[in-house]
């Protein structure tokens, strides 16, 4: 396989016409080898548009598509001088995008074998900027470096903890898919002010499904 071709045929003709069009974005995937954060099993499907499992497949640990990490990316418009918290860190491939492109991140994973794998891919990877913690981001003990610029959570939940918001600085995002299968939304919540827990303006621009993260609330399915 012609690597570069591959890499390049899943910029132009996958994620390009998902309205990624941000050069700078289009150049990081680029430059950031996806491969190298796959299981080596799955390196050859590196750049085909589907999620890759890479931890536990019975807790559905997965890297998603690379249109939805590209346009979540764009999306959240982060910034060089800015605090990142990435709940959900898998392989790396998110957190190391995100550290090309922010100050610092903090990344949190709850499956240790999936920390380890993440450091030395980052390590790899020559991404120092990213530091991966196990911990459950469900959890709001582990926001204890609020608060923050962006909060991106690379897996779905049923509803954005409240708690969570508030971690974000006046004009903060915090990016996350949201709802349930078949059909769930990007959500995108920005911070006007910080006067009360209403101050927070959303946006759900395109559709997506992923796995859920775990342990974050589910409304009740109990119905009279």
């Amino acid at each position: 396989m012609n690597t570069e071709q591959a890499r390049f045929n899943m910029i132009e003709q996958q994620i390009r016409p998902w309205d990624v069009l941000d050069n700078h974005i289009l150049e990081l995937l680029g430059l950031v080898k996806r491969e190298d954060f796959c299981a080596p099993a799955h390196r050859a499907l590196a750049f085909v548009d589907m999620e890759l499992p890479i931890g536990d497949v019975e807790l559905g640990q997965v890297m998603l598509a690379p249109r939805v990490e590209a346009r979540m990316l764009q999306d959240l418009a982060v910034q060089k001088h800015e605090k990142v918290l990435e709940i959900g860190t898998g392989s790396g491939y998110m957190a190391a995008l995100l550290g090309h492109r922010a100050s610092q991140v903090i990344s949190l994973e709850l499956d240790a074998g999936l920390v380890e794998q993440a450091r030395s891919n980052l390590a790899r990877a020559g991404v120092s900027n990213v530091d991966v913690r196990q911990a459950d981001g469900a959890q709001s003990s582990s926001w204890i470096d609020g608060p923050f610029d962006v909060i991106v959570l690379s897996g779905s939940v049923a509803q954005i903890p409240q708690e969570l918001l508030m971690q974000l600085k006046v004009g903060g995002r915090l990016g996350a898919i949201l709802g349930d299968e078949p059909q769930m939304r990007a959500m995108f919540a920005t911070r006007v002010a910080s006067g009360s827990a209403n101050d927070f303006q959303r946006v759900t621009p395109w559709d997506s499904n992923a796995p859920r993260l775990l342990h974050f609330a589910e409304p009740s399915r109990f119905h009279f």
